[in-house]
């Protein structure tokens, strides 16, 4: 059984990471409204394995008997500078949800919850990932978008991003 810590703590990522759906679906849009719908594609893949992520943590809260409790979703901005601005904001709020999952794994382990604990470790594998892949388009886009051929050709690598459920959570 989890203490009640650790199932607030886990039903606050899960809120954190329907939040996060939200957000990159947000970018999607602005980036669908520009025509660039490789890029447009990238983000709403983004969203998909948020809302992954969202149930996998639903999921295991359950099957440890903690309360799962839906908490409120803020809306997300629908208002960008500009493409450089979208990745940079992307590449902060997975440092946010980082840190957010970190906590989650210093409490676990301060009370000695092994399982949530082990869970976790998924997670900060993804997290690594993802970070390390939102400043990896951090750094194309800023070469790219002053160049349309450039920019062209960096949506039509996203085009390619296609959703995969991770079933070995």
């Amino acid at each position: 059984m989890v203490s009640e810590k650790i199932a607030k703590l886990i039903n606050e990522q899960i809120a954190h990471e329907q939040y996060a759906a939200q957000y990159y679906l947000s970018m999607s849009a602005w980036f669908s409204g520009k025509d660039l719908d490789g890029i447009a594609n990238y983000f709403r893949v983004q969203s998909k394995e948020e809302l992954m992520h969202a149930d996998k943590m639903f999921d295991y809260l359950n099957d440890v008997g903690g309360e799962i409790i839906i908490g409120e979703i803020a809306k997300p901005p629908h208002e960008f500078e500009n493409a450089t601005d979208i990745f940079e904001k992307a590449l902060a709020h997975e440092k946010i949800v980082t840190k957010s999952i970190f906590n989650i794994v210093k409490n676990a382990n301060e009370e000695g919850d092994f399982a949530t604990t082990s869970f976790l470790q998924w997670f900060i594998n993804e997290q690594v990932e993802e970070e390390a892949s939102a400043s990896q388009y951090v750094t194309k886009i800023k070469m790219v978008c002053d160049n349309p051929s450039a920019l062209y050709l960096f949506d039509q690598e996203l085009a390619q991003r296609v959703f995969t459920p991770d079933t070995t959570a």
